[in-house]
């Protein structure tokens, strides 16, 4: 459904994207994820027609996002950053007036606009005026007036911004109910925004894509390996020198659990290697007391901080697919 293929843009001598590559499959959530500044936002207006790219290529459901602009605008709903509301309307006729501009046929428009109502859940504030909203209604009647065309495309920029934590939920129910019939991107820097709500992500930093995979197999991309936690009875120093000696550890650390000797030790194996069979057999092998034993999967936090530090920036083909 969206293609796009080695994308630059650059605003004199200042590279926002560079040379980036992804798609995104039809009716898929994708998660464009990265930290403020990235080149996000760039990405998200070249992708709706709003900038001219510097090089590259970008499609939407088979149509050139520059030289088919017209037809990519009538396939996409679009909620920017801030969203483009005329506050001296009515929610109700400021839906009506897009719904006009996207070209939905007369007999279809006021169905199409009361769907948009009840999706976001405004419809008790179809005719309050804009400007007297709150900031969190605001933004809902901005993604009201991306879906009220029934676009098969909806790139959605940080859309629960200014929103209760009770209305992030729904949003994010409502971005998951249009996934199937709609393909949808969803561009931020709150993580769990991402593992909540996203089939795949894109994470970007300085204008370079650095992953390319689901929130689950994002682990495999990262320089360390699996890790191990490992609580035990044991002398401390006997312990880690134990576990450093097993062939395809990296790294150990140990802490004390304060009560009776126990310990739990971290131990980090190299990538795709499943450590926890050896490590059980060293640690009873040796007589001591075991009591836990499990693989420790990293946070999303974790997996972006380790991505968008300097070093990865710098070498992104190494942990995105297709660059």
């Amino acid at each position: 459904m969206i293609e796009v293929q080695d994308l630059t843009k650059s605003f004199g001598d200042k590279t926002a994207v560079d040379h980036i590559s992804f798609s995104v499959n039809k009716g898929e959530i994708l998660g464009f994820l990265g930290p403020n500044g990235a080149g996000k936002t760039t990405t998200m207006r070249v992708l709706t027609g709003y900038l001219p790219a510097t090089t590259g290529t970008a499609k939407i459901a088979g149509f050139d996002v520059f030289d088919d602009s017209m037809e990519v605008r009538r396939r996409i709903g679009y909620l920017p950053e801030n969203p483009p509301l005329y506050f001296d309307m009515t929610v109700s006729s400021y839906l009506d007036f897009v719904a006009r501009i996207k070209n939905v046929p007369a007999e279809k428009r006021a169905a199409r606009v009361t769907a948009a109502l009840e999706m976001a859940k405004i419809t008790d504030k179809r005719d309050e005026l804009i400007k007297r909203l709150s900031r969190g209604y605001k933004q809902r009647v901005g993604l009201a007036q991306a879906i009220v065309h029934d676009p098969d495309v909806i790139i959605l920029d940080e859309p629960t911004v200014g929103l209760d934590p009770k209305q992030i939920i729904e949003v994010r129910n409502l971005i998951k109910g249009l996934a199937g019939s709609h393909t949808i991107i969803l561009s931020t820097h709150i993580l769990p925004e991402v593992s909540m709500t996203c089939d795949r992500v894109v994470i970007i930093n300085r204008g370079k894509i650095v992953a390319v995979d689901t929130p689950e197999n994002l682990t495999l991309q990262l320089k360390g390996g699996a890790r191990i936690r490992v609580e035990v009875q044991a002398p401390e120093k006997s312990l880690r020198d134990a576990l450093a000696q097993i062939s395809g550890v990296r790294k150990v650390e140990i802490n004390s659990l304060g009560s009776a000797g126990r310990l739990v030790a971290t131990v980090e194996a190299n990538q795709g290697q499943d450590l926890r069979s050896q490590i059980a057999a060293r640690v009873v092998g040796q007589g001591w007391a075991l009591y836990e034993l499990r693989g420790i999967n990293l946070s999303l936090e974790e997996i972006f901080l380790q991505l968008t530090t300097e070093d990865a920036a710098q070498n992104p083909a190494e942990k995105a697919e297709g660059n």
